[in-house]
């Protein structure tokens, strides 16, 4: 008697699995790199702050030579990000990501040698220009490789790398200043510039054979790998049905202003806490730079636990608005009672304030990067990101002015923190009304 044997299905739970291990070797392989990436591109961003400390005496410079420099790193950012974006599409996500952290890299290390105002703007201009399109470049790449209900994790972990980066970034560049002033001639701040210039650098040539641009050229996947990735991306795109591919089409819905906007006013929390977290705990009373910086590394601490904790839970959830209105809320009450405390001198209000604010305002960064592929796609996904986060990235150049403007006319932090706080919150109201509910995993 012969028997004929039929291949059946695996059963659902098996399948799964199956799912999930492929995931989780593509998580394995990307985000690793990409993230190491991002904390680099942080650390090099802000160590013109702890430079300024002793080269500000050394160049003979004033404080506007030093906040135009600063701030002109902006506007390299916002001008660049959109082509950088395109490139990417063109010429692939592996070629875009190296030539992004080898040219930052290389900036920060030409930043040891600057000895006029001019020099510093123009290379805090390219520096800015450089990184522009990194942030939305990644966040674009992880769409190529995980669906929604799995990406949440994913950005939580890559964004996150930012608040790590202040978290040790502060007694790194302290270290590095005081261990290496005067050797070979030259000084701290120079020394600062090429220590942690050189390691972007080196990232760059390996992200380039670490990274693949696209499932379908992963030699590391099998074909099978591959067809659970395709598989599950394919269910997601039919689920959340048609979406726009045009950007400049995208332009007459207005969602993408309204995401604009939303985080736009997340920023501004976001960017209160990065440049006047030490300047509000010094208020209450704590002077000593080291202790003041241990606070401020557990203050964003608080920041790096709430967006792999909202990732965790949005990925869950399996939903990305309200995880992203919820959050920006926390960091906007946050934000309300550091300026009630800081106005009594509570200390320990005011560090418990900022705390709950990091961990709110961050939290909802990595989240909110999950509402715009609800709505658009192809073409349209790629030049957005890059527009939501240049437009809005410039909210890191207006609100610490304004915060600044208030304390200067006012002699108080509690104007401006309330009113930075109420702009958060905004982006909470924006989302529960514009922005409607589309579950990816919805028929």
């Amino acid at each position: 008697m012969s028997v004929v044997e039929t291949a059946s299905p695996l059963p659902a739970s098996a399948a799964l699995n199956e799912h999930d291990a492929t995931f989780r070797r593509v998580v394995w392989r990307i985000v690793p790199c990409v993230t190491l990436i991002w904390f680099l591109a942080w650390i090099d961003r802000v160590n013109v702050g702890f430079a300024k400390l002793t080269m500000m005496n050394d160049l003979q410079w004033s404080d506007a030579v030093y906040g135009a420099g600063a701030g002109i790193f902006f506007i390299g950012y916002f001008l660049f990000e959109v082509p950088s974006n395109m490139l990417l599409q063109k010429i692939g996500a592996r070629k875009t990501i190296m030539r992004i952290t080898i040219g930052w890299g290389v900036i920060c290390v030409a930043m040891a040698w600057v000895q006029t105002p001019g020099q510093f703007y123009l290379l805090r201009f390219l520096m800015g220009a450089f990184e522009a399109g990194l942030q939305p470049g990644v966040i674009l790449y992880l769409t190529y490789w995980l669906p929604t209900h799995r990406r949440g994790k994913a950005l939580g972990l890559f964004v996150s790398a930012s608040a790590i980066s202040l978290v040790v970034g502060s007694p790194l560049a302290a270290y590095i200043m005081e261990m290496s002033q005067g050797a070979f001639g030259m000084q701290g701040w120079q020394w600062l510039f090429i220590v942690e210039g050189i390691p972007s650098v080196i990232i760059g040539i390996v992200a380039f054979f670490i990274l693949t641009d696209l499932p379908s050229k992963a030699k590391w996947l099998s074909a099978r790998e591959k067809e659970h990735i395709a598989a599950e991306l394919a269910d997601e795109d039919r689920k959340l049905g048609p979406r726009e591919h045009s950007f400049f089409a995208s332009l007459r819905d207005g969602k993408i202003w309204v995401l604009i906007a939303v985080f736009f006013c997340i920023i501004a929390g976001n960017a209160t806490l990065v440049y006047y977290g030490p300047s509000l705990v010094k208020e209450v009373g704590f002077t000593d730079i080291k202790t003041l910086g241990w606070i401020m590394g557990g203050i964003y601490a608080c920041g790096w636990g709430g967006m792999v904790l909202n990732g965790w839970l949005s990925d869950r959830r399996q939903e990305a608005r309200l995880h992203t209105a919820a959050a920006a809320a926390i960091g906007a009450a946050g934000l309300l009672l550091a300026a009630y405390f800081v106005g009594e001198k509570n200390a320990a209000g005011l560090i418990l304030s900022l705390a709950l604010s990091s961990a709110g305002t961050m939290g909802a960064i990595p989240i909110f990067w999950q509402l715009p592929g609800q709505y658009l796609s192809g073409s349209a996904i790629a030049i957005g990101l890059a527009v939501i986060n240049s437009v809005a990235n410039l909210s890191g150049y207006f609100s610490p002015q304004l915060l600044g403007y208030l304390k200067t006319t006012t002699g108080r932090y509690t104007q401006g923190l309330a009113g930075i706080a109420l702009v958060e919150l905004l982006a909470t109201l924006l989302i529960v009304v514009f922005i409607g509910s589309r579950r990816a995993d919805s028929a």
